[in-house]
């Protein structure tokens, strides 16, 4: 036995020992310590218990020397041992903090978890449990934008107004196009979904042309008004007036919401609007797209065309065809929730911190 390492058993010693080797119930952990602490006592050499229990001589030693500070009852628990590296202080933080804040890496737009490592000369889960702890996400950016118009306040109460409270024999109407939409043929025919493969379709792609969607979503039945055509100019969108001037009942004041394009406020239509006195289009703050609720532009790109092969502009123009009319065949009305103040002040707080430079 090593120097100045004496395993000695005391009163009830051996019976707990005994006990905890018996027990179904002890880890199996407990049951090689409690046999190591029995064998050291009756005086057994360090390779015979080595060959009994299969561990190595560094842990015969370090289990006598545990069991001969501790006894018994020190044998579940592992002694405390210093950590391998100090831990980062107060002061590696708040450097790391402040580099991620206000500094950025060279070469670079923003840090990397790596290059702050790096850069500060700590580990890489240091740099991401820092990062974690201050809820700082370098790698993620978020856009926004912020209305410049002068009038934004009036056209925001507005259009809330129209969406939460129209006004009687009204019909609103959230209008907007979208542009230049491709009929794309593929190259070469796609494969099949299979199995533990997802479906392929060829990079390339054929042009034939693209067309415009113009759509307007009924707020109160949610209906959706479409007709493709082929160019995007306030010639066409004096024409869809007219598509949308025979769908609502007569008695009823059409109110279409529009975004400030340029063909929504061209002089040809106001005086289109002048002679159609019926028709009441309101147009919306300037950099405010979320005004516009048609939904029908996203779910037809995602379920019709992003996948869709076309042989020509006719089979895209029916294939959207066919998307609107399947909508209104099951349309859920829109119920705008957020209320105007809430808008205004989202809006004065985002230009206060740009003006802070926060």
């Amino acid at each position: 036995m090593r120097n100045g390492v004496e395993v000695r058993l005391g009163p009830g010693d051996r019976e707990r020992l005994e006990s905890v080797i018996a027990s179904r119930n002890s880890p199996q952990k407990h049951v090689g310590r409690a046999r190591i602490a029995l064998l050291s006592a009756d005086g057994v050499g360090t390779m015979e218990i080595m060959r009994r229990t299969g561990v190595a001589k560094p842990t015969v030693w370090r289990r006598r020397r545990r069991f001969m500070e501790a006894g018994v009852g020190g044998l579940p628990r592992e002694a405390t041992r210093p950590p391998g590296k100090k831990p980062l202080g107060a002061e590696m933080a708040k450097r790391v903090v402040d580099m991620t804040l206000h500094r950025t890496p060279p070469n670079a737009t923003h840090w990397s978890s790596r290059a702050m490592a790096k850069a500060a000369g700590i580990g890489l889960s240091s740099v991401q449990r820092i990062w974690r702890a201050h809820g700082l996400k370098p790698h993620l950016v978020r856009t926004f934008e912020l209305s410049n118009d002068r009038r934004f306040v009036e056209k925001v109460r507005d259009a809330v107004g129209l969406y939460v409270d129209p006004p009687d024999r009204a019909i609103v109407l959230s209008a907007d196009e979208k542009s230049r939409i491709p009929a794309l043929d593929r190259t070469q025919p796609g494969l099949p979904m299979k199995r533990g493969h997802a479906g392929a379709m060829t990079d390339d792609d054929k042009r034939h042309g693209a067309t415009t969607l113009f759509a307007a979503l009924d707020i109160a039945c949610g209906k959706v008004i479409g007709q493709c055509m082929r160019r995007h100019r306030h010639r066409e969108f004096i024409r869809f007036p007219r598509i949308i001037d025979r769908s609502p009942p007569r008695e009823l004041d059409p109110h279409p919401i529009v975004d400030n394009d340029a063909a929504h406020t061209a002089p040809a239509v106001k005086r289109w609007l002048t002679r159609h006195p019926r028709f009441h289009i309101h147009v919306t703050p300037t950099s405010a797209s979320w005004f516009s609720v048609v939904e029908s532009f996203s779910e037809i790109t995602n379920k019709r065309i992003r996948r869709g092969v076309f042989h020509g502009v006719i089979a895209l123009q029916q294939a959207i065809d066919a998307s609107i009319d399947a909508h209104n065949a099951d349309p859920v009305p829109f119920v705008w929730t957020a209320a105007a103040d809430r808008a205004i002040g989202q809006a004065s707080r985002g230009k206060q911190s740009l003006d802070s430079g926060r």
